[in-house]
């Protein structure tokens, strides 16, 4: 792992307990041996540190584009936060723009809120993890329903690498399904290889057997 960021994201989600080790069940039904739930980032300082990984991320891919839209609800915060420390720690300013799970039908009315979109406006949408990529799908007709727009990427904050509707990572079958960029600020094996018997805090979370039982796990769902 050569990025620094990468390593602190990790260490980052540990402290934050967003990610977690033991007997989960996914929403897919699957029994996983770790968990990432982004509900658990709780205050300020966390969504603004959260933001400046999700910005060093964009920044090192280079991604090129004019908008950050964030699917309801958890890519709202996500959205926001990371247009603020684009500006504040990169100066790169963007539009920022999320939709409403149902459309208002008084005052501005619509179901998308913030930049209103405009025909080639290239959008970069922002979530916090996607493991079959159903939000997506139904996030994409949404943004072309408002403008022809450009998709220009799909960024998460960790790559779980599990196939989706065949047998291709998600973020790999996304990026082929609507030719755009699809990357994380991490990645599952990432997490394996820098959590794997080091100390956070006087523990180690990644032992022998979570290892192998991580490794079980990808070796049935991962992607190809």
């Amino acid at each position: 792992m050569t990025d620094d960021y990468k390593a602190a994201f990790i260490e980052f989600m540990v402290r934050c307990e967003v990610l977690t080790f033991g007997d989960f069940t996914a929403k897919s039904g699957r029994k996983t041996p770790y968990f990432i739930n982004a509900g658990r980032y709780r205050s300020g300082a966390q969504i603004a540190r959260l933001a400046r990984f999700y910005a060093d991320a964009i920044r090192s891919r280079g991604v090129e584009f004019d908008v950050l839209f964030g699917p309801a609800y958890k890519g709202i915060p996500l959205c926001v936060a990371t247009a603020m420390a684009l500006h504040d720690d990169h100066g790169i300013d963007v539009g920022f723009c999320f939709n409403r799970k149902e459309a208002k039908d008084h005052g501005e009315g619509g179901v998308l809120v913030g930049h209103e979109l405009h025909d080639g406006d290239r959008v970069l949408i922002i979530e916090d993890v996607t493991t079959a990529g159903t939000s997506i799908r139904e996030t994409v007709p949404i943004l072309r329903a408002a403008a022809d727009v450009k998709l220009a990427g799909l960024v998460v904050s960790v790559d779980r690498m599990e196939r989706g509707s065949g047998e291709r990572n998600t973020l790999e079958e996304l990026s082929e399904s609507y030719a755009m960029d699809t990357f994380a600020i991490t990645t599952v094996d990432e997490i394996i290889e820098h959590l794997h018997g080091r100390r956070i805090d006087g523990s180690v979370l990644l032992t022998d057997e979570l290892r192998k039982r991580m490794l079980e796990y990808r070796a049935e769902y991962g992607g190809r």
